[in-house]
């Protein structure tokens, strides 16, 4: 990364509300687009679409769908999620763009063809019998949402009375300790049961773009989110990317950060159009 995007970055997690904007580093993006450098990679779910009550409800507004449309066609770009392959292709459904899927289980790639962890298939069974020791457990929660994905399961507790969250928390963890080959990871106002492989967004992240680095000699990876899941991303991207965080947790990997998805949409357009005005 050039030395005015790069300079004065924190290189160690930090707090988000002392991140400086990332509008400062879009003359150095655009740069990189147009030499053909950049690669962009953007989480869904509170990055492209506000957060909602259930994630039914995230769905891709025109200005967001617009200006990832306009910057894939010049930059390689990736949406990398949490939800299932088949839910965010329906979703977002721009050709062109790589896919992920279940924070890195499943891609499906511009050219249409799809590939999946090795090893991934086989927790399918697992994933089976936790889904049923799972729903049974929350099923007298007020308010708990199981959401089933194939390669992993996601127990929602944001309407849930908070007298009860710990019941989700509890439900959760009894699950993964009686069900084999599991390990639980977190998101905001959700717990899910994943694959217990050592892999997750940011090794997905680093592996799309060693593949895009090699067809087109890409050397800048930028990534965008939100969440938790993400922070893989930004600590695999640090070292010769950008790290964009959406919102102030408390802690982040990220090195520059944005307010919300209204930021997001304007940022990338000031990408994606060469600069414009913030």
């Amino acid at each position: 990364m050039s030395a005015p995007v790069s300079r004065d970055l924190p290189v160690a997690p930090g707090p988000a509300a002392a991140l400086p904007t990332a509008f400062e580093a879009v003359p150095d993006l655009v740069g990189a687009r147009i030499a053909r450098r950049l690669a962009v990679f953007l989480d869904y779910d509170g990055t492209l679409t506000p957060i909602v009550a259930t994630p039914d409800l995230a769905v891709l507004d025109d200005d967001a769908r617009d200006v990832v449309q306009r910057l894939s066609e010049t930059v390689p770009t990736a949406v990398v999620s949490g939800r299932d392959l088949d839910d965010l292709l329906e979703r977002v459904g721009i050709p062109g763009l790589t896919y992920v899927g279940s924070h890195g289980f499943q891609v499906q790639h511009p050219d249409g063809g799809r590939t999946t962890v090795p090893g991934a298939e086989s927790f399918l069974p697992v994933l089976a019998e936790a889904a049923d020791r799972l729903d049974a457990r929350l099923a007298p929660v007020e308010g708990a949402r199981l959401e089933r994905k194939r390669f992993a399961l996601a127990a929602h507790f944001r309407q849930v009375p908070e007298l009860r969250v710990a019941d989700v928390r509890e439900a959760v963890m009894e699950v993964a300790a009686a069900v084999d080959g599991l390990r639980v990871s977190g998101g905001k106002e959700v717990l899910e049961l994943r694959p217990d492989l050592d892999w997750h967004k940011g090794r997905s992240v680093r592996r799309l773009f060693q593949e895009i680095a090699d067809r087109t000699g890409a050397d800048l990876p930028v990534y965008v989110g939100d969440d938790l899941t993400d922070e893989d991303a930004f600590r695999e991207v640090m070292a010769d990317g950008l790290g964009v965080v959406v919102g102030e947790p408390s802690i982040t990997w990220a090195r520059m950060r944005l307010e919300d998805v209204a930021e997001v949409v304007r940022w990338l357009a000031a990408i994606a159009d060469g600069g414009g005005a913030r």
